[in-house]
């Protein structure tokens, strides 16, 4: 399985096709940002080396343009100083 193993069963909407798993994973990841930094930084920890990023969950397109997403800045484990749209360090 390539999607990243985060998500608890009890917060899956049913469906295990690809689509709807990126869908719930995304979610979740944003449902995370209330809780501390370490504790969202332990969760991408075990994914830091993962180099295989997944549209949807890693990035996004917009307008033409490649949008890290907030996972991809926590796999990343700290702040570039670019002052990304979606960066989790503020």
């Amino acid at each position: 399985m390539t999607l990243p193993n985060i998500l608890p069963i009890s917060e899956s909407s049913g469906c295990v096709c690809r689509a709807c798993l990126i869908k719930n994973i995304r979610a979740y990841i944003q449902g995370i940002k209330s809780k501390p930094i370490k504790e969202q930084l332990a969760l991408a920890r075990p994914y830091q080396n993962d180099t295989n990023f997944i549209e949807g969950i890693d990035y996004e397109i917009e307008n033409g343009l490649l949008v890290m997403s907030r996972w991809a800045h926590l796999k990343r484990g700290k702040c570039c100083g670019n002052g990304c749209r979606h960066c989790p360090y503020k």
